[in-house]
C-alpha cells in the first residue's frame, strides 16, 4: 500500500508541477491564516464580509468555496505570507 500512495504523489506532483497549492485544502489555508491574523485581522487584510460579519470557520469556508474571487484573494494571501 505505501508504493501505491508514492506513486500516486508523484504522478499528482507530475500533474501540476508549477501550482503551489496543489494538494493544500482550503480549511487547512484559512485555519493557518486564522492563527496568524485572526477574524479582525483576515478582514483587514481580505475585505470581504465573511471575516467581518460574524465570521465563523465553517461560513468563510462556505462562502469561500462557492465565490472564486474571494478564493482567489485568501490564496494569494497565504501564499505571500507562507511562501518564504
Amino acid at each position: 500500500m505505501n508504493k501505491l500512495t508514492d506513486r500516486i504523489k508523484k504522478e499528482e506532483s507530475k500533474t501540476q508541477p508549477n501550482n503551489p497549492l496543489h494538494g493544500v485544502r482550503l480549511d487547512f489555508i484559512l485555519n493557518q491564516l486564522f492563527v496568524e491574523y485572526g477574524w479582525e485581522g483576515l478582514a483587514k487584510e481580505v475585505n470581504i464580509n465573511c471575516f467581518k460579519s460574524n465570521p465563523t470557520m465553517k461560513s468563510s469556508l462556505t462562502f469561500l468555496r462557492k465565490t472564486p474571487w474571494a478564493r482567489a484573494k485568501v490564496e494569494k494571501l497565504y501564499l505571500q505570507v507562507f511562501s518564504k
